[in-house]
């Protein structure tokens, strides 16, 4: 069900996309912008996502809390390798560092194993297929996002947000359709009305719990993707990454979890590899600038000679 929730509220996309056109009419009346290629490629990231979405909730299931954590800290190694290999992403000195705090700071929540973190009752089968499933799900994350990159760059014409929002709602749409069936197998449709049944709440916040999680996560995905086609999937990795020990700030506010040393290491090194990335950015956007600054001003010169 989880997996489903994940792409369920990709409709609350047609307000950009409708808002969009209404704004663009009177110079461009084309409605739709993604072509033929694309929404194939669309089509197949969808298939996948749906897949990733299953794996990643059908895996944490079946193991402790320390081994979900640490497995998916390798998704920002994925995304690193199949970056360099896909979209031959450039690794400067101060990415690489940025990588290696941040899949640090992850391990380290992963040592705080307490006995509550341990899944009762599983077996040594439940356990390694829970951690395969995870792991599986962990390298097609890692390989999900620089193809999406891949999509943008393959384009051929320029790609704007509107392209990137139809892309988004087609990848949901697939994944939503891949992730139904396996709801509609697990009978999970029939689960949610038990559930919101024993709900402490009512059964009516219940379900506005359920659409308050689809249309965050639609939120969600919308920003990673748009990280993809501002900047890179390096970067998307990196946030989604960073989001790792935030999350785990907002356990200790909100459900008052206790605040281990551990958490506090890793949130300081997930922060400085937040800012090891952005300082090298900024570094080397520096050289590009003055690199272009003296090519401007060698110009005039050879220009004389001639």
């Amino acid at each position: 069900m989880s997996s489903w929730l994940k792409t369920v509220g990709c409709p609350i996309i047609l307000i950009p996309l409708v808002i969009a056109y209404f704004q663009r009419r009177k110079i461009d009346p084309q409605i739709i912008f993604i072509t033929r290629r694309e929404f194939l490629g669309a089509d197949s990231l969808g298939i996948l996502a749906g897949l990733i979405a299953y794996f990643n909730s059908w895996g944490p299931a079946k193991l402790p809390v320390s081994t979900s954590t640490l497995i998916n800290a390798t998704q920002l190694a994925f995304t690193t390798l199949f970056a360099v290999l896909l979209v031959k992403q450039k690794l400067t000195a101060y990415s690489a560092i940025s990588v290696a705090l941040l899949i640090a700071a992850a391990a380290i929540l992963a040592l705080r194993t307490t006995n509550d973190d341990l899944s009762v009752g599983e077996s040594a089968m439940d356990y390694m297929m829970g951690f395969i499933m995870l792991l599986i799900g962990a390298i097609l994350y890692g390989l999900l996002l620089p193809l999406i990159e891949i999509i943008y760059i393959n384009a051929k014409k320029a790609i704007t947000y509107t392209t990137v929002l139809e892309i988004q709602m087609i990848i949901a749409i697939f994944a939503t359709a891949f992730s139904t069936v396996g709801v509609i197998i697990n009978k999970d449709f029939q689960a949610i009305q038990e559930e919101a049944s024993k709900f402490d709440l009512g059964e009516v916040k219940y379900y506005l719990v359920l659409v308050c999680c689809a249309i965050i996560w639609q939120f969600t995905l919308l920003g990673l993707v748009g990280v993809i086609f501002c900047s890179s999937s390096l970067l998307t990795g990196i946030i989604s990454a960073f989001l790792l020990p935030i999350t785990e700030i907002l356990a200790v506010i909100l459900f008052h979890e206790k605040f281990q040393i551990e958490k506090g290491i890793a949130i300081f090194l997930a922060i400085c590899g937040f800012i090891s990335y952005f300082y090298g950015e900024n570094e080397q956007s520096k050289k590009e600038k003055q690199k272009k600054v003296d090519e401007d001003q060698s110009q005039p010169f050879l220009l004389q000679l001639e």
